[in-house]
């Protein structure tokens, strides 16, 4: 029920004492409940969470799930530039005012949760708690990081090693937890877009690995830490 006058905003991520004191910030807490200017939806396989162009009205931190970035150019051209899962930002340019629109769009690759921080309240909280800016920050450096590696990658591997690489990113390979993981199902036709090659090369790859005893995949995709030695060898 919805009330025309809130007496207390709920689980805004800071614990209070029993005489109702601010205390700490809890940073997790905000990232992981519903509260003043955030909302948790739940989204199905293949829904669109935002679109290019749209208007850029708030941040969003996946719970659960995988979401896939896809960037149109004018003549119509479609490339996927990134897929992002449980812990990761997306949308996070809406905080910069010189971008009042979606860069990207974003569709869920699998039914998930996704936390929808609205714009303004993401900046008010970013200057007054800096444990969420610290995580924040760390973020964005990880993902800009990121960028250069893959163009990196891009630039000097074969698309063999690219394959290799995207796969152990997708099974967060290097992340707390188990580096052996079950992805979700992700066609050859994103893969081979993500990696610029063709659809038939990814196919013959993924052959290979599979082969090799690299990789299982029957419906869903298990990679194994020993796939990293593709991305390894010279």
């Amino acid at each position: 029920m919805l009330y025309g006058r809130m007496a207390k905003a709920p689980n805004l991520g800071i614990r209070q004492t029993s005489a109702g004191k601010r205390t700490t910030f809890d940073p997790n807490a905000f990232l992981m409940q519903a509260g003043l200017g955030r909302t948790i939806v739940s989204v199905k396989k293949n829904q669109i969470v935002f679109s290019q162009v749209d208007p850029a009205e708030a941040v969003v931190y996946i719970h659960r799930g995988t979401v896939k970035l896809t960037v149109i150019s004018s003549g119509g051209k479609e490339a996927t530039i990134a897929l992002l899962g449980e812990g990761d930002f997306l949308g996070e340019q809406c905080i910069a005012n010189s971008l009042p629109l979606r860069l990207a769009t974003a569709t869920a690759m699998a039914d998930g949760s996704l936390l929808m921080i609205d714009k303004q309240e993401m900046i008010r909280v970013l200057h007054q708690e800096h444990a969420l800016s610290d995580i924040f920050v760390s973020y964005l450096l990880s993902r800009n990081l990121r960028v250069q590696e893959d163009l990196v990658d891009q630039l000097f591997n074969s698309s063999e090693k690219r394959l290799a690489r995207i796969l152990l990113l997708l099974a967060r390979f290097g992340k707390e937890g188990d580096t052996e993981t079950v992805i979700p199902k992700i066609s050859q036709e994103v893969l081979a877009e993500m990696i610029g090659t063709t659809r038939a090369r990814v196919n013959f790859f993924m052959n290979r690995f599979r082969k090799l005893g690299l990789i299982e995949y029957n419906g869903t995709l298990q990679v194994h830490r020993s796939l990293l030695n593709v991305v390894l060898h010279d």
